[in-house]
């Protein structure tokens, strides 16, 4: 049999170099820089109210000639009007 140092070999403890506690990688703060993209204050939104978008579907309808575009809108209005019980 060959003599082996394999057994000679002690493990060592890890108490050099720096400390991640991420498996290696470098440390990094939770979340993203990202995430405060589009975070507006409340004055700055201004949302469309239910008869803007009534009257935007009522245009878009005149305006097109895709007949997919005018079934969606046609649901679109026929919703809300179900919705406002005027259908």
């Amino acid at each position: 049999m060959t003599y082996s140092n394999l057994s000679k070999i002690k493990p060592k403890l890890r108490t050099t170099g720096r400390v991640s506690g991420n498996f290696g990688k470098n440390k990094v703060r939770a979340g993203s820089t990202l995430m405060e993209i589009g975070v507006t204050n409340k004055e700055t939104i201004k949302c469309a109210t239910q008869d803007d978008y009534l009257n935007r579907l009522y245009v878009a309808f005149d305006e097109t000639s895709d007949a997919k575009l005018k079934q969606f809108i046609y649901t679109e209005i026929r919703k809300i009007h179900v919705q406002r019980g005027t259908w």
